[in-house]
């Protein structure tokens, strides 16, 4: 059963409201059908113990809900399943594909939809998208500037928020400048991941928001001619701080984890997140002091969605749907953002929910180093994503070490 889109096809439906919902409601029932017995392959970063946990968790749900595996292909990098699509599309294979379900953004989504190979749209026609917060998270339907047109599905809304030991920073440094200040006054304390590593290249790109002249031309893809004067101040920061990170800038932690693992070593004293709540969640755990904290800076940090997409060829598509709807289920999300499992943001309208989902969220403790979602200031928009390649690639021109 190939179901391209519920909402599209209630659009083309001259029906009364009470009509198009019988059939919206035969068609996802239809679907269901169609799923039960199917195994979802979802290919999913792997590196860190808390999400393939939840992961796995969301599995026993569509099994006891619907009959549906999930089987977690975990991945080093998210590029190894879209090479795998594209290797399978290269030779043919339209359909049985490997890969069923992707956990995606960024620049790989855009390779993905203008090579044509996703499947959809989709997610506007899933049971639970009228819970999604377009308006008010609009990084949910916009990917790295690019409209997502309904061929991915967003399931955890993520910021940029920086960590703290404050039995060691007393005054957190809220502003870049300050920032600056701060580490080369304390060095050894500070570090970031890596580019390419995606965690490492957020933090050149925020970096870049705070001192290229006019940041809204980030919204734009990279003029070459203008570039090398619109970078030249994020490179004149990251060479006064060079010599001050751990271990001089001589090497690198390779992802967030390394880099969180330096922070709950005393290593740094200073870090970063792309999660608010992940200083609770592992504080928590257990694996980071309890007067660690967090802040963002003032003018707003970078934020996004991640999402979930699945390909032209998948061989369940529609356990793939059930699984992507299920995501965006209110139990669902909200044990995802649950300091204690995750600590993710919620990608819905929370004032949209029945009360007893409502309930769910009220009744969380976000945790003492997450901030309350008011303060969490702007979010902004990621940049279109030819910036991340050119930055990475300038950077490991630039400063490239042994990973």
């Amino acid at each position: 059963m190939q179901r391209r889109d519920f909402g599209r096809l209630l659009a083309g439906l001259a029906l009364s409201p009470a009509l198009a919902g019988k059939t919206f409601a035969a068609e996802w029932d239809s679907l269901l059908s169609a799923a039960r017995g199917q195994t979802v392959y979802w290919h999913a970063w792997g590196g860190d113990p808390k999400i393939n946990a939840f992961i796995a968790w969301v599995g026993e749900q569509a099994q006891s809900r619907y009959g549906v595996t999930l089987e977690q292909v975990k991945l080093a990098a998210t590029t190894d399943a879209v090479s795998r699509v594209q290797a399978e599309k290269a030779a043919g294979q339209t359909s049985g594909g490997a890969v069923d379900l992707i956990w995606i953004n960024g620049e790989n989504f855009a390779a993905m939809k203008s090579a044509g190979l996703l499947f959809g749209p989709f997610a506007q026609g899933l049971p639970n998208w009228p819970l999604v917060d377009t308006k008010g998270k609009p990084a949910t339907v916009t990917d790295f500037t690019l409209p997502t047109d309904g061929f991915e599905s967003p399931w955890a809304m993520a910021q940029l928020v920086f960590e703290y030991d404050s039995a060691q920073v007393k005054d957190a440094p809220q502003t870049l400048d300050a920032l600056g200040e701060w580490i080369t006054a304390n060095p050894g304390r500070f570090t970031y991941p890596q580019p390419p590593d995606y965690l490492g290249t957020t933090f050149l790109k925020q970096v870049l928001y705070g001192t290229m002249p006019d940041p809204a031309l980030l919204q734009m893809p990279v003029d070459d001619a203008a570039y090398p004067a619109q970078t030249a101040p994020l490179w004149a920061f990251l060479d006064r701080i060079h010599p001050a990170l751990w271990r001089q800038g001589r090497a690198f932690p390779a992802n967030e984890p390394a880099l969180g693992q330096l922070l709950a070593d005393g290593e740094t004293f200073l870090s970063f997140a792309f999660n608010p709540g992940r200083a609770s969640a592992e504080i928590a755990a257990g694996n980071l002091a309890d007067t660690i904290r967090t802040f963002t800076l003032q003018g707003g940090t970078i934020g996004n969605a991640s999402f979930v997409a699945i390909p032209f060829n998948a061989a369940h598509p529609e356990g793939a749907q059930v699984i992507a709807n299920l995501l965006l289920d209110p139990e669902v999300q909200a044990r995802a953002q649950d300091p204690g499992v995750l600590g993710f943001q919620t990608v819905l309208d929370l004032q949209a929910l029945a009360p007893e989902d409502k309930s769910r969220f009220d009744a969380l403790d976000l945790g003492i180093a997450t901030l309350p979602p008011e303060a969490l200031g702007p979010a902004l928009l990621e940049p279109h994503s030819s910036w991340m390649t050119r930055l990475s690639a300038d950077w490991v021109t630039r400063y490239g070490v042994a990973p």
